[in-house]
């Protein structure tokens, strides 16, 4: 059986069992990540919806306004003279036919992979291995690009991908611990506004069924949905 900590217990013994206002959960969250390490936030809303139908299911990006607070790898498979550009653009990796080689062999030093549209027959072959990390670069996210600058820009400064799991749950990273709580909110608020505006056209009945905001090595904390719906930034 798991043992907890007297850390974890602590925490959780400040949290009371409601849907807290989200400037409120955020600060709960922030003060309740005291590990040795700048721990990542991360949001877990459960939806109405049952991703195993086509129209149900939800698989998009969100770019965070304040930034994840961690670095990515990008890799990119291209070639002619795309390769120089990426590389230029900030690619950690980059390659042809031998990088998808070197893939297929299960060397994966990468975060997030980025393709041109010339190369999906290459990388369809990696579906396998880039499938169940969620690797496998799609147009609806931005990762089957020909603007591969603005792609590595872009999710370099925060641009995160995410989908529902087969339990129809979202987990979207959104900031550390370290960033003030107005930031984590607007990033949080970024995250919801993505995901109903994306909303399945198949969804049925109630769309937000909870939403749980938690770091790393800390217990869950619920948001008030509404009121976060509700709340508004200036510009």
């Amino acid at each position: 059986m798991k043992t907890i900590s007297k850390r974890f217990k602590a925490a959780q013994a400040v949290i009371e069992p409601r849907a807290y206002s989200p400037l409120e959960a955020v600060a709960l969250v922030k003060s309740n990540a005291t590990a040795k390490f700048d721990e990542t936030l991360e949001a877990h809303a459960r939806l109405g919806i049952d991703p195993k139908y086509t129209d149900q299911q939800l698989r998009t990006t969100v770019v965070l306004p304040k930034g994840t607070g961690r670095t990515i790898r990008i890799a990119v498979i291209t070639r002619g003279e795309k390769v120089a550009e990426a590389k230029a653009g900030g690619a950690d990796l980059v390659g042809d036919e031998d990088l998808v080689e070197t893939i297929a062999g299960g060397a994966m030093d990468f975060d997030l992979l980025i393709a041109t549209p010339d190369m999906m027959p290459k990388v369809a072959k990696l579906g396998r291995v880039l499938g169940p990390r969620g690797l496998m670069p799609n147009p609806k996210t931005g990762t089957v690009t020909t603007d591969i600058v603005g792609a590595i820009t872009e999710f370099k400064a925060g641009k995160l991908e995410f989908r529902a799991d087969r339990s129809g749950i979202v987990h979207v990273q959104f900031g550390k611990a370290s960033f003030s709580a107005d930031d984590l909110l607007e990033n949080l608020k970024a995250v919801q506004e993505t995901v109903d505006r994306n909303k399945p056209s198949g969804a049925k009945g109630r769309y937000w069924r909870s939403l749980y905001i938690t770091s790393t090595m800390g217990p869950s904390v619920e948001v008030d949905v509404t009121a976060l719906q509700d709340l508004k930034f200036e510009g």
